[in-house]
């Protein structure tokens, strides 16, 4: 066909479209942003829950933008309408919402750059393909799936490339009349790209974290336009970030054999390609077999992010272990920093793993360690409270009724150089501070202890009614606890017992555990002498008393 064929045919299949491309190019103005400002985008598809490979790209696309100084965005690409699940978009925005992955512009958040939905682009869409059209770079084709699948066949068995392209792209060159042959007929049909690829050719191509990479130049004629008219993916990213002026594209590298197809649509339309970042997968050493593979949501359950909420780890710890997977060096530089946050950390693409990145539970638990290490009691109290409230709502209100006593316990050994390290999630703060709360102490009736000794009662009482003041500092408590042991026959230190163990009932530390089980239940805690502080003499004999009808039963 002439151009003006090209011109009649385009109007033939496009009699709405009355915009041109430069109307669109004019309504979406550059972005008033510094040099090196990114701008990113996080554009899931509302096909299925949004799972940690999800939640990992969009936090690199929202770390990378806030530290230049650019803009993060959300944009639903819900091109694929078949495979929408219902609540599929609220789904997307709760999640973010939740997980305090905050866009600066996009769906539900508003922007210069709407709509951030591509179902309501399709006109957009369309003025492209039109131009295309007009410039010979794309075609009706009126080919049916069954004709389609019977090349495909054909292909396989002649072990040659699977697609449509050079004598197989039957509709490529139909005339105008053939076109209109075709439509008066009734014909259904795709609108595919003329694709200007020659595969004995090859692309080079810098990943911003894969480094170099090669491909043979794509000639497939892709699919731009459904028979509905609606694009497909790969036609509206590449035109929706041109609009929106998006400079990286961070995704999955399950994308990189995509790479040839978008740089070509970068070009015939007319476009400066985005500068793309393909992320590692999250993978897995399996427990099974002892294969690394890439993380499922059938055999983990980490793989759903509903996972870390219902288990209570905190957002900002999830954050930092999301942090440790997007660049090698910062689990060290976070530990090494104990005031500063991630807000601080300067993420690289070249600090990004190539490879697969393995998940690893006791990193994460180790991550949520070190976080709740470094909050006050009260924050702890704040934050475990508001989960509570939705997860465990008896726990809440006993946590609202023994607030002052709680903050205390959750403040013990805070404020030395080597903070404790007991939890790493909301839901383990009810387990571990069990003994906290006077009615779940008397409930668990020392099932939490481990141990076979049986206390005793006498000396202990004897101990707290002549000997236990609570007004005196850490040592002066301890040096009292000593005299006592020795008074009683016992060694003021576990070193003088092993001297000669003949000689003694047992030494001080024997004493202190005795007073630990009988008060907490568990040969563990923090600091013993806190903990009685915070109890007080009388519920220390409560609890005395409750150990003795325990080992009386």
């Amino acid at each position: 066909m002439n151009k003006d064929e090209r011109i009649e045919l385009a109007n033939l299949l496009f009699p709405n479209i009355d915009k041109t491309k430069e109307d669109y190019e004019n309504m979406y103005s550059e972005r008033n942003l510094s040099e090196g400002a990114m701008v990113t985008r996080y554009g899931p598809s509302p096909t299925g829950n949004v799972h940690l490979g999800n939640l990992l790209s969009a936090f690199c696309d929202m770390v990378y933008a806030n530290q230049t100084g650019g803009s993060f965005f959300l944009r639903i690409e819900d091109t694929d309408q078949k495979r929408m699940i219902d609540g599929g978009i609220d789904n997307i925005t709760s999640v973010l919402e939740d997980f305090a992955i905050t866009p600066n512009e996009g769906y539900s958040y508003g922007g210069d750059y709407g709509p951030y939905i591509q179902s309501e682009r399709t006109e957009i869409y369309q003025t492209y393909v039109k131009d295309l059209i007009i410039e010979g770079l794309a075609y009706p084709c009126f080919m049916t799936e069954e004709e389609e699948a019977e090349i495909k066949e054909e292909q396989a068995i002649n072990k040659v490339r699977i697609g449509i392209y050079g004598h197989y792209a039957a509709d490529r060159d139909l005339s105008l009349e053939e076109v209109k042959e075709n439509l008066s007929n009734g014909k259904t049909f795709v609108i595919r790209l003329k694709s200007p690829g020659d595969p004995n050719k090859i692309v080079e191509f810098k990943d911003c974290i894969k480094g170099k990479l090669k491909f043979p130049e794509h000639d497939i004629d892709t699919i731009l336009l459904k028979k509905d008219g609606t694009p497909t993916y790969h036609l509206a990213h590449v035109i929706d970030d041109h609009l929106m002026h998006t400079t990286h594209v961070i995704r999955g590298d399950e994308w990189v054999s995509s790479i040839p197809l978008h740089l070509q649509l970068f070009r015939v339309l007319g476009f400066k390609p985005v500068k793309y970042a393909h992320i590692a997968p999250i993978t897995i050493k399996d427990k099974e077999t002892g294969n690394i593979r890439k993380i499922s949501k059938r055999k983990d359950p980490w793989f759903g992010v509903k996972y870390y909420d219902e288990n209570g780890i905190p957002i900002e710890a999830l954050h930092l272990y999301l942090a440790t997977i997007t660049n090698t060096n910062f689990e060290e530089w976070y530990l090494q920093n104990s005031d500063k946050n991630i807000s601080d950390f300067e993420f690289s693409f070249k600090k990004q793993p190539v490879g697969g990145t393995s998940f690893d539970e006791d990193k994460l638990n180790n991550l949520c360690k070190t976080y709740f290490s470094r909050k006050s009691g009260e924050e702890v109290y704040n934050e475990t409270l508001t989960w509570a409230k939705k997860h465990d709502e008896e726990y809440a209100k006993l946590l609202e009724n023994n607030k002052d006593d709680m903050i205390k316990y959750l403040s013990i050994e805070k404020d030395g150089p080597r903070p404790r390290k007991d939890i790493s999630k909301y839901s383990e703060v009810k387990e571990e501070f069990s003994y906290a709360i006077d009615s779940m102490f008397e409930k668990e009736n020392y099932s939490k202890y481990d141990g076979d000794k049986v206390y005793d009662i006498d000396l202990i009482n004897n101990y707290i009614d002549n000997y236990l003041d609570l007004d005196v500092d850490n040592n002066d408590w301890f040096n009292k606890v000593r005299e006592f042991s020795i008074e009683n026959g016992y060694a003021g230190s576990p070193k003088d017992y092993k001297k000669d163990p003949d000689n003694y009932k047992g030494h001080v530390g024997d004493i202190c555990e005795a007073i630990r089980v009988m008060i907490t239940g568990r040969l563990k805690s923090p600091d013993l002498f806190s903990i009685m502080k915070v109890l007080g003499k009388d519920r220390i004999k409560d609890r005395i008393n409750l150990y003795s009808k325990f080992i009386s039963k």
